[in-house]
């Protein structure tokens, strides 16, 4: 039957569409240690045309950090490019922003990945009339399976650097170029499903945790996605750095064994909430007491209409997400479709969030009345001499 095609390719488009939000997923993890270096390890030899390079990086995972080796990738789509997923620090946690795929590189903190990351765009090939050609300065290509090349020097100005993170103390100094928050209004695919295996193989190798190889993973880099036990993979020459878990801990903001509890009226921390019930509701608008009644009432006023129109804004997301997952309950997803779906659902609580506090401070910078009294405070009483 011809319908079934259809909706298929209608289901897959309303996926499609709606991971092409306007930045890319972020996924919180509640430590403050940072990820060890980068190692230094040798590019394995491009498979073939089509596969794009994506850099190895340091996941977190049962209670330690394990090493994604770095691997060649079909490009899911002709045009696409990768921006690799980063670590940066968000002020109490470090936080992981995932890798997509993107008609144009995006920004990847600064982090220097090398063979043609070196902190902000990709300088291993170009897209060209549907084929992609490699600089062979940078990558590891044979000319006898890739016909497609070219040869442009890169200088990297910037000091080579093995941190793996942005922010925090010790992190990379970096932030995103105009070019590179443009990106954030392109259409994203998030990390297709050999990639997922990749990082479940990852995950599920003991071998790899910092941990057990210092940050000297045995298998730096294979030459196609899953392929650790490949005799061509590579192993690291040596860690980026020493490993010393316990000095790599962010000094910025140390953790309280037991946090404080938020107030009603604080904003949730970045990161916490992945659906909008999750949110606490906006609780009652602060009374203002300035001693000028109309300034006061028309402050609460517009303190009280903001609040139920995010609240609004907050049920009307609810419902729609928990249509999403009605929908896939009844298609019988697979993970990996769970999994997009809730890094879509993380990524439009955390902009209503950040909408939704805009709007706040907006309010609060223009609407809060000024003192009736403009004269200066009386001086104190003070002793002669005693200044301060």
């Amino acid at each position: 039957m011809r319908s079934i095609p259809f909706i298929r390719s209608l289901l897959f488009a309303l996926v499609m569409l709606a991971i092409s939000a306007a930045s890319f997923a972020q996924i919180a993890v509640s430590i403050t240690i940072a990820p060890p270096a980068l190692p230094v390890y040798e590019q394995p030899l491009c498979p073939g045309e089509g596969y794009i390079w994506t850099p190895g990086y340091w996941a977190y995972g049962d209670d330690d950090y394990y090493w994604v080796p770095g691997t060649w990738v079909f490009a899911p789509e002709v045009g696409l490019l990768w921006t690799p997923g980063y670590w940066a620090w968000s002020g109490d946690s470090f936080v992981f922003s995932e890798g997509y795929w993107a008609p144009r590189v995006g920004f990847y903190g600064g982090i220097d990945y090398g063979y043609g990351y070196f902190g902000h765009g990709y300088e291993g090939g170009r897209w060209d009339n549907g084929r992609f050609y490699y600089n062979r300065s940078v990558n590891n290509v044979s000319t006898t399976t890739v016909h497609n090349f070219y040869n442009t020097t890169v200088i990297n100005n910037a000091t080579v650097s093995r941190v793996s993170y942005n922010g925090g103390d010790g992190g990379i100094n970096a932030r995103p170029r105009p070019d590179e928050e443009a990106v954030a209004h392109d259409r994203h695919i998030p990390p297709v499903a050999v990639q997922t295996r990749h990082v479940e193989a990852a995950r599920a190798n003991s071998q790899l945790r910092a941990s057990v190889n210092e940050g000297k993973p045995p298998v730096a880099a294979t030459p196609k996605p899953g392929a650790l036990n490949d005799r061509a993979v590579v192993p690291a020459e040596e860690a980026g750095a020493p490993y010393r878990p316990a000095e790599n801990r962010a000094k910025d903001k140390p953790r309280a064994e037991t946090p404080p509890s938020p107030s009603e009226n604080s904003p949730p921390r970045r990161g916490d909430a992945v659906h909008a019930n999750d949110i606490r509701p906006t609780g009652s608008p602060d009374t203002p007491n300035t001693g000028n009644p109309k300034a006061d009432q028309k402050y609460q006023q517009q303190q009280e209409k903001l609040r139920a129109r995010q609240d609004q804004e907050r049920q009307k997301l609810q419902q729609q997400q928990e249509q999403d997952h009605q929908r896939l309950e009844q298609q019988k997803a697979d993970e990996t479709s769970k999994r997009q779906m809730e890094q879509q659902h993380q990524q439009q609580t955390r902009q209503m969030q950040q909408e939704h506090e805009k709007q706040q401070q907006k309010v609060q910078g223009k609407q809060q009345p000024a003192r009736t009294n403009k004269s200066k405070p009386p001086k104190e009483d003070r002793p002669p001499g005693d200044q301060v």
